[in-house]
């Protein structure tokens, strides 16, 4: 294997699992992340069974454990009548068919403990990428505040709207689904009348669109809820723009009592349009490749776009990791992963998985350390 200068963009989940990769496997790494610091910004991840078992292989499992809840069940419910339409055992029954179980938490207890095992001074923070250039030897990329770093490699981890991308392929045009979402966590002793707070509950609405989950954070002190419905009069795209939790309660009064009583709980909440984009055709130039978001973003419904690029970034390090030319490893990486995350994209966007019953094991049964590569 030939040791690489690597520069990945974004210090988020999947920016930083990456970087914990290709360090283990051998290649020097610089995170370029363009916020100042890195706080406790979202509330909530969805790890299921799949992208804990690559989190495990990169030494952070343990430290999730800490402070992680671990759903008993995930749950299908009507939205009027209650009914429970699809039932699935997770924890200990996850791990036993998967070798990982679902967990779920606060969003900065994950990136604190990938920020824990990154090497030594990767990181760099307030570095907001201005350009891009790539020649047949490396890629020189500019910074707003003056500097520069030349890289062997430059993998584009920086989000829904990467400048990574946007410098290779163009700029998108992302499609507003007219669906807005809606996010609150709740302490659990507020809902101490509730049944089934230690559950992943999907409460499927009338129609795609519409749906309510709920599940545990911190080894179940507090109760997340992700709500989504249709809006076309909202369009900012941001997860830190407050919402309005009687609005939320209004949007939700014909589901079943047990659903609205979730809701009466809440005091604030956050608001985010949700847009698509459809899968890229191709990820990779000779030296410049992508992940997670990036490459690959997606509605929530499959609580897949951080495992997606969890995934990634152990099938980036395994493909480097193999003699041949870099352009031909990139190749390897995108072939191994872009089947697979074009149709979770495309899922996403239909909102049908596991609605009455089917099957979870080719998603969650997906091993990123052993799917076989070119």
């Amino acid at each position: 294997m030939a040791e690489r200068d690597i520069a990945i963009i974004g210090g988020g989940i999947g920016g930083m699992a990456a970087a914990i990769a290709l360090d283990n496997a051998g290649h020097r790494v610089r995170v370029f992340e363009q916020a100042p610091g890195l706080g406790r910004v979202g509330a909530d991840i969805n790890l299921t069974p799949n992208a804990v078992r690559a989190l495990d292989g990169l030494g952070v499992g343990e430290e999730l454990r800490r402070t992680a809840a671990r759903p008993t069940h995930r749950l299908s419910r009507t939205w009027d009548t209650g009914e429970v339409t699809s039932r699935l055992e997770m924890s200990d029954a996850a791990e036993r068919a998967y070798g990982s179980p679902q967990l779920t938490m606060h969003r900065a207890d994950l990136l604190a403990a990938l920020q824990q095992a990154l090497p030594e001074g990767s990181l760099q923070l307030d570095k907001r990428l201005t350009s891009l250039t790539e020649d047949a030897d490396a890629v020189e990329l500019g910074f707003v505040d003056g500097t520069t770093h030349r890289a062997d490699l430059v993998v584009g981890a920086d989000g829904i709207h990467s400048a990574v991308r946007t410098a290779v392929h163009g700029q998108e045009h992302p499609e507003f689904t007219g669906v807005v979402a809606f996010r609150a966590v709740v302490p659990a002793e507020k809902l101490s009348d509730q049944a089934d707070l230690g559950t992943f509950t999907k409460w499927w609405g009338p129609d795609p669109q519409t749906q309510i989950v709920t599940f545990p954070l911190n080894r179940g002190e507090d109760v997340f809820i992700f709500a989504t419905a249709p809006q076309d009069s909202w369009l900012e795209e941001s997860w830190t723009t407050p919402g309005d939790s009687d609005e939320l309660r209004s949007m939700y009064a014909s589901f079943h009592p047990e659903a609205r009583r979730l809701l009466d709980a809440v005091d604030e909440v956050l608001k985010s349009a949700l847009y698509v984009r459809d899968p890229l055709p191709r990820w990779s130039t000779d030296r410049v490749t992508l992940l997670g978001d990036a490459c690959h973003p997606m509605m929530p419904f499959m609580a897949q776009g951080a495992g997606q690029a969890i995934e990634d970034a152990v099938v980036l390090a395994r493909a480097l990791a193999e003699p041949g030319e870099l352009a031909d490893r990139l190749r390897a990486y995108e072939e191994a992963r872009h089947d697979r995350t074009a149709t979770i994209q495309i899922g996403s966007r239909g909102n049908e998985w596991l609605k009455d019953s089917g099957d979870g094991d080719w998603v969650y049964g997906y091993d990123a350390w052993t799917t076989p590569l070119s």
